[in-house]
C-alpha cells in the first residue's frame, strides 16, 4: 500500500518507491514477499483505470479525487486482489484492507473501505451463484 501511495501521490517510480520504503523502514524483505508485493503493485497499476472506475461506481457520494490518497491506495490494491488474483479469497483481501486502514488511517476510513469492498464481494458472489 505504501508503494502504491508513493507512486500515486509522490509520482515515484515503482522501483524507487520500493527502495525508499526498504531504506526508510530499514527492513530486508524476503524475495518471496518482495515478488508478491511487486506483483500486487504492478498489477494494480496496470489495471488502474478499471479499478478507479469501480471505486467511482461504488462510492456514490464521493468522487475519486475526494477519497483520501491512502484510502484510494488500499481500495485499489484490495480490488485488484478481488478481481484479478483468484488465489486470494475475498474475505482475506477485505480483512487485510480493513486492518491496513485501521493502522494507517482511522475508524471512518476502515468502515468506508469495508463498505466498498463488501459491496464488491456481494456482487461477485451473486454472479458466481
Amino acid at each position: 500500500m505504501q508503494v502504491l501511495y508513493q507512486v500515486d501521490v509522490g509520482k515515484m517510480d515503482v522501483d524507487d518507491a520500493f527502495q525508499h520504503l526498504q531504506e526508510k523502514l530499514n527492513i530486508n524483505i524476503e524475495v518471496r514477499d518482495l515478488n508478491f508485493a511487486r506483483h500486487l503493485v504492478l498489477g494494480t497499476i496496470d489495471k488502474l483505470p478499471e479499478l478507479d472506475s469501480e471505486i467511482s461506481r461504488l462510492s456514490r457520494d464521493w468522487k475519486l479525487e475526494r477519497i483520501a490518497a491512502v484510502d484510494r491506495s488500499i481500495l485499489r490494491m484490495a480490488l485488484y486482489e478481488i478481481f484479478y488474483d483468484p488465489g486470494t479469497p475475498y474475505n482475506v483481501s477485505i480483512n487485510e484492507a480493513v486492518e491496513i486502514a485501521k493502522k494507517f488511517c482511522g475508524d471512518q476510513s476502515s468502515k468506508f473501505i469495508n463498505g466498498i469492498l463488501g459491496k464488491v464481494a456481494q456482487e461477485k458472489q451473486k454472479v458466481t451463484q
